[in-house]
């Protein structure tokens, strides 16, 4: 378990965190969120104990871990957004290197985390050879490397293809079965996909912290209805704006030249086949419709502009 009670860390005068406290138990995957230079990069480097709090305290297990650094430094596993690798070493020395580090058993971890990790094909490899993602697993495999209770993890998939994006999230699934991880990314789809929790921070200070289904609905439950359709623009707005539960209404040209109207809804009221309905009897032919509701990027942008 993860304690931060209080802590704010300064560099000269500048607080880069203010009075930041959450707790995080066992066995769960949280995302920490906030924009460029909010002070996430720093929190992380606070507990995994790289960084001193200038105030407050971080437990680890109920170890403060200024008081027991070594003991709580073994329960971390670190990947930073950039990691130092040897890039002159062959992946499977590195890994044996790392391993030896450690006081593990090279014989027995390194196979094991080749396979979690999947870096059977890179093996025999230089590290300076392989493809970025490729790169990251070696750098989870070295995060993982002493079994640790707790994984931070500083843009996981930065840089990635959409393919070793999937890869990579697949492995932080079935890591965080058993583990307590953070993840610290700017792709809040990756968090809305991989973890049950968000915790994000603004100006060096926590704006939010709670499930990710209680973030969505913070800043109101509701629904907008993108409708394209080929007709008069004045009868579309006029016909969905007669439609109850319709609060706001506007329209606009799209790329193909088609009109499309934007429906906000009040709540989650389901207006779609009232919609469709309508448009047609007000002479519309009606091509696409889509809707979108609350999304994590609403409540982020909602919580940290002009903070």
């Amino acid at each position: 378990m993860i304690e931060v009670s209080h802590v704010s860390r300064k560099f000269g005068s500048f607080r880069a965190v203010n009075d930041v406290s959450f707790s995080i138990p066992t066995g769960q995957i949280v995302g920490l969120l906030g924009p460029n230079g909010a002070g996430k990069t720093t929190t992380m480097r606070m507990i995994t104990g790289f960084l001193a709090p200038s105030e407050g305290q971080i437990f680890i297990d109920g170890e403060d871990i200024t008081k027991a650094p070594v003991e709580s430094k073994k329960k971390i596993g670190y990947m930073p957004e950039s990691a130092p690798l040897y890039g002159e070493m062959i992946v499977e020395d590195y890994l044996k290197y790392i391993a030896q580090m450690h006081g593990e058993d090279p014989a027995e971890k390194v196979p094991a985390l080749c396979k979690e990790c999947g870096l059977k094909e890179v093996m025999s490899k230089n590290i300076s050879e392989l493809s970025r993602g490729n790169r990251q697993r070696v750098s989870l495999a070295h995060a993982l490397m002493a079994d640790p209770e707790i994984l931070i993890l500083d843009e996981p998939t930065s840089g990635l293809d959409p393919n070793q994006v999937e890869d990579v999230r697949a492995i932080i699934r079935e890591i965080g079965k058993t583990r307590t991880v953070i993840i610290s990314t700017h792709i809040l789809s990756e968090v809305e996909t991989l973890c049950s929790r968000a915790i994000i921070i603004s100006g060096g200070k926590v704006v939010a912290d709670s499930s990710i289904e209680n973030l969505k609905n913070s800043i109101g439950s509701s629904t907008t209805v993108f409708v394209e359709f080929d007709g008069n623009a004045k009868n579309a707005e006029s016909a969905a704006k007669a439609i109850t539960g319709v609060s706001n209404v506007s329209s606009n040209k799209v790329e193909n030249g088609h009109n499309e109207i934007v429906v906000s809804v009040n709540g989650e009221t389901e207006i779609r086949p009232a919609l469709v309905k309508a448009l047609v009897e007000s002479g519309c032919d009606v091509y696409a419709m889509a809707m979108q509701s609350n999304s994590l990027e609403d409540v982020f942008h909602a919580l940290t502009e002009a903070k």
